[in-house]
């Protein structure tokens, strides 16, 4: 396989053939990201991508997952992208799965005709980085959309049947009052959009980074590990809505905790509570390791 710079995927990609059809990310400009500042955002040609594909499939002569690479591959004109997803799907017959990262205003430069075009040709899951639902932070930390349009995003995103990923970061407004308004707000926004799955990350500074620098300048204090679990269990508290998958095994948090909301809901509180109760590092990952 042929890939430019580091390639990054969801944890739960792990098992999928992983399809490079953008360089970078449309909107880079997330202050607490590093993934893709080596990397001048592009959308690869149709020839090269489906050289890729016919690579892949001599390589691993059938996949049954496929996750499209690099940030935000939505971004792509949809003609082009249903082109693929039709190659992907006429050269691997096992295919049941297509997923991507998509943006906030990638998908919202996207009809509801157009999405329900990609859902129908195979795109089958969307991550979308909603990271909060306080209003002023989601300016801070610059993901170029308002709490509406990151609502509007995601709910097109799920009217047209794509399953969604809403990925949240616990730990993204600092130490302060501000760390339960944006518990709340994300468990409030999380509740109008109905996703399918919530993923939990927890902020850890990368070097190059806007965030990385106001840490180091004093300027953003990181929640010890025991306040992300207060944010966890303010989320879980107050998510309302039902058949919720949350996934918290991601390797950036401090308790890999997973369940579904409403029907795991006491027993995933009762978790952290127990370990917020008893303040012991032992129930926690330590930071070695630790990663994104």
């Amino acid at each position: 396989m042929r890939y430019e710079g580091n390639i990054f995927r969801p944890f739960s990609e792990a098992n999928s053939y992983l399809l490079q059809c953008t360089i970078g990310c449309s909107h880079n400009r997330c202050t607490f990201c590093g993934m893709y500042k080596d990397k001048k955002y592009r959308v690869r040609s149709l020839e090269e991508i489906k050289t890729d594909i016919k690579m892949a499939k001599a390589h691993y002569g059938d996949v049954e997952k496929v996750f499209l690479c690099d940030g935000d591959a939505i971004a792509i004109e949809n003609d082009m992208l249903l082109e693929i997803l039709a190659e992907l799907y006429q050269t691997f017959p096992s295919l049941r799965h297509v997923g991507s990262y998509v943006g906030p205003q990638s998908t919202l430069s996207k009809s509801i005709t157009e999405l329900s075009a990609l859902r129908a040709a195979g795109l089958t899951k969307a991550y979308l980085g909603v990271e909060t639902g306080d209003e002023q932070l989601l300016q801070e930390v610059k993901k170029g959309v308002t709490y509406d349009e990151m609502l509007q995003a995601g709910k097109n995103l799920v009217n047209c049947g794509i399953n969604l990923s809403s990925m949240v970061l616990l730990g993204l407004a600092g130490k302060g009052p501000r760390s339960r308004e944006h518990a709340l707000a994300t468990a409030r926004i999380t509740n109008e959009m109905n996703p399918q799955y919530l993923a939990a990350l927890t902020v850890t500074p990368v070097p190059g980074t806007k965030l990385f620098r106001q840490v180091q300048e004093g300027k953003f204090e990181l929640l010890d590990p025991f306040e992300t679990l207060e944010e966890m269990k303010i989320i879980f508290e107050n998510i309302t809505i039902d058949n919720l998958h949350f996934v918290g095994s991601h390797a950036s948090n401090y308790l890999p905790i997973k369940g579904t909301l409403q029907k795991d809901k006491q027993q995933m509180v009762d978790t952290v509570n127990k370990v917020l109760e008893s303040r012991d590092s032992r129930y926690l990952r330590s930071e070695k390791m630790r990663g994104l």
